[in-house]
């Protein structure tokens, strides 16, 4: 019987969740849930003053917003340090890991050295074979705390197969012995990942190819251990458009603005799993649909760029596909961090939620983000009299007031107030006054929702009801 999948996504708390970060986690979650395996989460908050209750919060915040749940309890990895000094103590019984006491100043002078002979710096290895030497007791006795290295290999070649980057190779003398423990006994990162991943019965890891040189490194901790090594899967980081590596400069970076710009978790979703795998030209896959094509060998080795054009016009169409009402409350749910969300949620009681279920059809036709939908649904949540944007002051001029004086008592004699009667009557004055339609019906979209673009307007005098619709139209008229 084959071995179950387990992943992991290992984030850093930085007070949120980076959009890289985001689509290494819903890759993770991909796989894991393809093969029926588990995703697992890890918050590595070694870093003690930057890993807040607040940053914290931020992660899982936006990994739930985004729909990828994980298997089994949160680990937080600085609550699993003893476990992690325990293992440095092992390789140090067995042989694999060794005390040094080169002091800072030593350490300066090999680096310098290095960059004089034009190496790259690394640590010479010099305390590998000084245990229990004269050597070591003169340190001891000038009270010089030490720090623990792996002895890692320094011959031959360590070879990475990854899922992603192919075959990678690093000569071991490129690869230094590196820091297991700290001189203040604390563990440091190499080391406590690679605990971590073993104790959480990790077999695959999904992560950026910034990771890929600490894979060698890691990999000879795992040997020195006698345990297996999981599968590696080292994914381009994300670029933005002018092909430079995502920064603040290019917009934003945590799954928390996105959410304030309007964008839907499903396509985000979409958006951030074909950011750098495909399957052929298609571009839009429902989550059932991801989670059955994904594979790590259709991700490409190259930077995906970030193209905000190509997410918002993804986010229309799934805007426009989805069911009115699904789409209603997602909008609701997503008030609270929409520019004016909260104004709007304050105003949002029954009758106005009516209202806008029955616009949706119209609003989300002309909408690419929620933000444009609150926007299109202003007219809903206007006070009168209305204040009007300059094109629609303009469509509101002598001859669109007596369109709509002589257009108001016929509206007003409608026995039933419906989009289609009210067209019906429209039309009817239309062809008595001679008026061509968009003379008559473009201050009245003015007049209903102080805009010159609004969804159709027999729709808005509908969904606005008798009263308000006249009373507005009235007010534009006088």
């Amino acid at each position: 019987m084959s071995q179950s999948v387990v992943t992991r996504f290992a984030p850093s708390p930085t007070g949120y969740l980076h959009i890289g970060g985001a689509r290494t986690a819903l890759f993770n979650w991909l796989l894991a849930r393809q093969t029926g395996g588990r995703m697992l989460l890890r918050i590595e908050d070694t870093d003690r003053e930057r890993s807040t209750d607040s940053a914290i919060g931020a992660i899982i915040d936006g990994m739930k917003w985004l729909g990828l749940d994980w298997d089994g309890d949160t680990i937080y990895q600085f609550a699993r340090a003893d476990r992690h000094r325990e293992v440095a103590e092992q390789l140090l019984a067995r042989g694999a890991a060794y005390k040094c006491y080169a002091s800072p100043q030593e350490l300066e002078e090999m680096r310098e050295t290095a960059r004089k002979e034009g190496r790259p710096p690394r640590y010479d290895g010099r305390w590998r074979d000084l245990g229990g030497t004269e050597a070591e007791s003169r340190a001891i006795a000038e009270g010089r705390k030490p720090v623990v290295r792996l002895k890692a290999p320094r011959e031959g070649e360590t070879v990475i197969e990854d899922k992603v980057q192919g075959t990678v190779t690093f000569p071991n003398k490129d690869l230094d012995d590196l820091v297991l423990l700290r001189s203040d006994d604390t563990p440091t990162y190499m080391l406590a990942v690679v605990v971590d991943d073993h104790d959480m019965g990790v077999t695959q890891i999904i992560r950026g190819d910034d990771h890929l040189t600490n894979a060698a490194r890691q990999t000879h901790i795992y040997q020195s251990m006698g345990w297996d090594i999981p599968a590696f899967a080292h994914i381009p980081l994300i670029h933005g458009p002018d092909g430079a590596k995502m920064s603040k400069r290019h917009g934003a970076l945590g799954v928390d603005a996105y959410r304030a710009m309007g964008y839907l978790p499903e396509a985000l979703r979409n958006y951030l799993a074909r950011l750098g795998w495909s399957q052929g030209d298609r571009e839009f896959f429902s989550t059932p649909e991801l989670t059955e094509a994904f594979s790590l060998a259709q991700v490409h080795r190259s930077p995906a760029r970030f193209d905000y054009v190509k997410l918002e016009n993804m986010n229309g169409h799934y805007m426009r596909a989805m069911d009115d009402s699904a789409l209603l409350e997602q909008f609701i749910a997503a008030l609270p961090y929409l520019p004016n969300g909260p104004d709007i949620a304050a105003k949002l009681d029954e009758t106005r939620k009516a209202q806008l279920a029955r616009a949706m059809a119209g609003l989300k036709e002309r909408a690419k983000t929620l933000i444009e939908l609150a926007e299109g649904a202003q007219f809903l949540f206007a006070q009168r009299p209305l204040s009007y944007d300059e094109k629609a002051r303009d469509l509101l001029g002598e001859s669109g007031r007596a369109h709509l004086a002589a257009l108001s008592p016929r509206l007003a004699a409608l026995p039933e107030w419906t989009a289609v009667a009210a067209e019906s009557a429209v039309r009817a004055y239309v062809a008595d006054s001679g008026a061509k339609l968009g003379q008559v019906a473009q201050p009245l979209r003015a007049a209903l929702t102080g805009r010159a673009t609004s969804p159709g307007i027999f729709d808005v005098l509908e969904t606005l009801g008798r009263e308000e619709s006249l009373g507005r139209i009235d007010d534009a008229a006088a």
